[in-house]
């Protein structure tokens, strides 16, 4: 091998190891602030998970403020937050599918839109800081009421929660949390006929 093709060849190491070392630090520099979770719910044969990146408010106005109102919100950072369920439901009695869901939010003051998307995306946001979300993939939309919390939620989080019947899925962050109840499609059809 001739020596300008081994400088050649140590050149483009040295470059790679640079582009990787890089990506490696913004990758973890990014997840330091907002790191990753995944909360999973199961009862029977019903398994349901969320992942999504928890934020912190960091002493911010968070909605109508780092959180515009009105605005499609990736529900969380970094990347799309993402819905599995392994069983078809009724959402806040709506049905949706098995399968896996991007999970996207429109925050209001009195209340959120709460939308659950066929397609995933590369990322949250595009270049120009807005939702990637594609709504003519929108297999979902529906609107919850904002509750007020006592205390002041530092870390966003999700989570799921079930009372009686129902499932609930959790969003909450500052003073702001909504709830969305959930319940599998064989259940509620199984408590219509025992009601007959």
């Amino acid at each position: 091998m001739s020596k300008r093709y081994k400088l050649i060849l140590k050149i483009a190491g040295i470059i790679l190891v640079i582009i990787m070392g890089g990506l490696f630090f913004k990758e973890y520099a990014v997840k330091a602030h907002s790191p990753e979770e995944t909360v999973v719910y199961q009862d029977e044969s019903l398994e349901l998970e969320v992942f999504y990146n928890r934020p912190s408010k960091k002493e911010r106005e968070i909605f109508g403020g780092l959180v515009p109102y009105g605005e499609v919100w990736r529900t969380g950072a970094n990347e799309a937050t993402t819905f599995l369920t392994n069983e078809e439901l009724l959402v806040d009695g709506s049905v949706l599918k098995a399968g896996k869901y991007t999970l996207w939010t429109i925050p209001m003051e009195d209340s959120w839109k709460v939308i659950f998307n066929s397609q995933m995306y590369p990322w949250g946001i595009d270049l120009d800081g807005k939702a990637y979300r594609d709504p003519q993939f929108d297999v979902l939309i529906l609107e919850a009421p904002t509750l007020k919390l006592k205390d002041t939620l530092e870390q966003f989080s999700i989570y799921f929660e079930k009372y009686n019947e129902l499932v609930f899925l959790k969003i909450a962050w500052d003073t702001t949390k909504i709830e969305v109840p959930i319940k599998t499609k064989k259940e509620a059809q199984s408590a219509l006929l025992f009601s007959k």
